[in-house]
This record gives C-alpha cells, structure tokens and sequence, in this order.
C-alpha cells in the first residue's frame, strides 16, 4: 500500500500572522517555536540543557528534544548536580568550530569530543551542537513556595480567583482582553491560564504584582502596562494572556525540568549562566526559570526571587500553608482508559509524547487524526469518545477538561485534556459521560495547527504525567505509549504490534483500530 503523507505546514512567525494566531501559539500542539524576544548577543541560538540521564530542556525558543523517561513525579527532596552542565548552539551560515568555541570560552578540541565530530569541518548550518558551560553561580538555595502551590492542584480547591482579583484595586481588577473570540475579564484571563498550563494562579498573580504592580496599582507605567510580566518583546507579544501564556510556560519548564531531572541551567538576559541549587524543589525551580527569563542580570534575578517572596506573603501569607505532600502519591493508580473514538473506527496516530501544553513540560500528550485525508482545518464529520467515565468540567476554546473523580475541580484526581475539539456539538460543561460517549469533532480550535486532530493528554492532582511514565502510562484499549528521540517522535504498543507516529496515513504503519 502506498504510504499518503499527512502534510502539515509549520507555522511561521511573519508579520502577516494575525494577533489571533500568536496569541493561540502557546497553545499548540504541533512542532511550534516561539518566537524569541532579544537574546544576549550571539546567543541568538542557545538553549539549555542538563547532560546526565540522557535529558534534554530546550528553551521555548527551540523545539524541546525527548528527555529519557525519568522517575514518576513524586516528592525530589534534592539532586545530585551533573558532572558537566552545558547548553546547545545551532549552527548558523559562516560559523566555524573556532568561532563557536571562542564565543562560549571552551575549545575546538572539546566541541568535538562532546558532539562525537571526527573532523572540525564536520558541522553544517541547522546543526545542533553541545556546548560545556560552566555556570558563573550556583543559585539560591532557599525554597520559595511547596511543588503543590506551583501546580493547579489541590492546594487551589477552595481558591476563588475572581474574588481575589476583586479584593484589590488595580488594573487588573478592571482589565479585560479579547483572546481569540471572547473578551475577558483580568480574572477570567488568570482563570484560563490556569486552566490551560495547571499553573497555580496565586503564584501567577504574585509574579504579576511582582512583575507589573497589576494587583495594587490602578494605573501601571507603560511598559509595565504592556508587558505586565517582563517579556519586552514587541509586537505581538503585548497584553495580559500572551504575556502570562510565556509565564507559565517557563514555570513548567523549570517545575518539570526539575521534577524530571533534565534541567540544571537558567540564563539571565546579560548571557550569565546560573545552576540550580541542589536544595531547590520543583516549585521553586519552576520560579527561578520564570524570573531568570526577564531578569537583565545575576543580581537582579537574585534581587528578583527575594522580592517575589516578599509579594507572595503580603498578598496570600504563608505559601507552605497551603502546601499538599504528596502532591501525587506513590500509591496512585493510572485509570483504565480507551480509545478516543468509535469502536470499529481506524485512526492514525500522528504526534509521539509531547508537552501537555506549551512547548516544554512533562510529554503528556500524543496525537491523533481521523481518515480524512484533505480536510484540512475543516470540522471533521468524526466524533471523539470519552476514554473513561466523569464530569466534564471545563469545554470553552477548542478544550474540553474531563473530571475522571467526579468531584467538579480540575485540581484534584485524574484529569483527561481532549484539545482541538470544535464548538460545534461539543460537549457541555456539567455533563456527566460514560465511556464512549461523545466529546465532540477533532478541529484545529483553540491552538496553532493547520489540520484537525486531537490532542490528548493526563494528569493528577493538577502534574502533568508523561504519557509512557513507568508507573502511570497512559494505556488507550491496550496501546501504550513509548517516547522516541525528539518531542513527536514514538510509538504505540500493543502485545507484539507497534505503530509509528507519523504524518501519513498507513494503516500499517500508524493505523490504530478501535
């Protein structure tokens, strides 16, 4: 049988792409790249990554490699620091073994033993090389807030977003935005977030206050105004949703490169490197990388943590109040789950574990497509099923947020994400499924995609759980995942059956029949 290709193009972040677009782009599922704001000079191309266990933890402006897969996520008291710490460079047209070392301050001789490179002429432009780095500090030390405060977790049941905006007088309070269709309330917009990236909105509201004084001051600068949480970055990158999408974004990063063990390394904005302290937790972990992202300087970012610090407490208290341990415990069980679609349908399983949601992140998530072959952003005429019983809980903006436990909070128990699900007879909020009952047709809504599919993910307790995690795999009628080299990459297995993800249609090589 001939393969047929599933064809998706890559976005790209031209002028012409309207505000919708971006304002959807960390919401994607497919391979996307955010566009970066102004990196330290000729740093344009660098990232981030710890080289013990095989992991890697890409920056949001590049596309985040697999990281192998790591111990369930459980309470990490400390680490052990990597031997060697190093970040990634990508080649660029004239560049030059020489010239890439003396940017860095290491040698020829290194670059090649680190990349495996027989001859110094070796590299070619697009080429993603290892480069040691010796980080100039170790960082603070001291934890910030409990991993359950960071996450949108139990730790938030009883948290009223909407009143907590209210209590105080500044702009966000009397803030509203358009994102994507709707306009929204500040509130409303911290809601969302929340409910997309499972990011705890205290600690989203104290980095705002922080960041941009939204909470008690009713009239902000202008830069604070515009980019409310320190990401100057022009255009398209203004307003309260894209600026807080980029926030939790780098909290998940820095949470779950901690949790995983595939982060080590946070860059502040002058180009200085800094290593994680080995008594941090994953939620301070995740603070430290949100902030070294906006911070200009080493001193400043220090100045930046003890600051937060002080806002938390004078907004919420005491963060370890609220703190939930264990926030997943070892004695979790993963649900019985099926398969996403009608029995005697064939799919086809397009996307490997990636992040859940963003572009870095526990790889949660996998994709699928039905048989239609050109359709394009059309609605699909297919149904998505629910893969358990439970109460949805949320279904707005191409999402619909499964409550596998039944108790009406997202924050609590097993959560099932069904993303790109159109408006159109999607499920409502409230209802109460059965497994099999339908959920709604795959779309491209609510995220960067240029062909409908479904995007399917988990997690507990508000923790996004990698898709083949070794405890709590995410089996859909027998098939379980298994990660592969690069976000996207993978395959399903069932007994002695494997299929590949793939752009294309191949009943044998990535057709799933339920």
């Amino acid at each position: 049988m001939e393969m047929r290709v599933y064809a998706r193009r890559r976005i790209a972040f031209a002028v012409t792409v309207s505000v919708v677009g971006l304002i959807l782009a960390l919401m994607g599922c497919r391979r996307q790249v955010i566009p970066p704001g102004p990196p330290p000079a000729d740093m344009a191309t660098s990232g981030q990554v710890a080289l013990t266990g095989g992991g890697t933890n890409l920056e949001v402006t590049q596309v985040a490699a697999t990281p192998t897969p790591g111990p369930s996520p459980t309470a990490t008291p400390t680490r052990t620091p990597p031997e060697t710490t190093a970040t990634t460079y990508t080649v660029r047209p004239g560049d030059t073994l020489l010239r890439i070392a003396a940017l860095y301050g290491t040698t020829v001789e290194s670059l090649m033993r680190i990349n495996r490179l027989a001859n110094p002429d070796q590299i070619k432009v697009g080429q993603v090389l290892n480069v040691s780095v010796e980080a100039e500090h170790v960082g603070p030390g001291e934890q910030l807030i409990p991993d359950s405060e960071l996450v949108y977790g139990p730790s938030y049941r009883a948290f009223d977003v909407q009143a907590a905006v209210a209590s105080y007088p500044g702009l966000l309070a009397h803030y509203s935005e358009t994102v994507g269709t709707r306009e929204l309330s500040g509130a409303e917009i911290v809601e969302l977030i929340a409910n997309q990236y499972s990011v705890g909105p205290r600690v989203l509201l104290a980095l705002l206050e922080l960041r941009g004084g939204w909470l008690t001051n009713p009239d902000p600068p202008s830069t604070q105004r515009t980019y409310p949480m320190g990401y100057i970055r022009g255009v398209y990158w203004d307003g309260l949703y894209m600026q807080l999408a980029q926030a939790a974004n780098a909290l998940n990063g820095g949470f779950y490169g901690w949790w995983l063990d595939t982060l080590w390394l946070v860059q502040v904005g002058n180009g200085v490197f800094v290593q994680f302290s080995p008594t941090l937790n994953a939620g301070t972990a995740g603070v430290q990388k949100m902030l070294a992202d906006t911070a200009p300087s080493y001193d400043a970012w220090v100045s930046d943590l003890e600051r937060f610090a002080q806002v938390y407490q004078g907004l919420f208290g005491d963060p370890f109040a609220y703190e939930v341990s264990p926030l997943v415990s070892p004695t979790t069980k993963a649900p019985s789950l099926q398969l996403p679609w009608p029995k005697g349908e064939t799919w086809f399983y397009t996307g490997g574990p990636h992040p859940g949601w963003g572009t870095v992140g526990a790889y949660a998530a996998i994709d699928f497509t039905t048989d239609e072959e050109h359709i394009g952003c059309a609605v699909s005429r297919h149904w998505v099923t629910a893969v358990a019983d439970g109460l949805v809980v949320v279904s707005e903006d191409g999402m619909v947020l499964q409550d596998l436990d039944g108790d009406g909070f997202v924050g609590t128990g097993w959560v099932v994400l069904y993303m790109h699900i159109a408006s159109h007879e999607r499920v409502a909020a409230g209802t109460m499924l059965k497994a099999g009952d339908r959920i709604g047709h795959p779309s491209c809504e609510g995220g960067v995609s240029d062909a409908s599919h479904l995007h399917l993910a988990r997690r507990v307790n508000g923790v996004w759980i990698p898709a083949d995690d070794a405890n709590w795999p995410m089996v859909l009628g027998g098939w379980r995942p298994v990660e592969g080299a690069n976000a996207y990459d993978g395959t399903l297995v069932h007994g002695d059956e494997t299929r590949t993800a793939c752009e294309c249609w191949d009943v044998a090589t990535n057709g799933i029949t339920h």
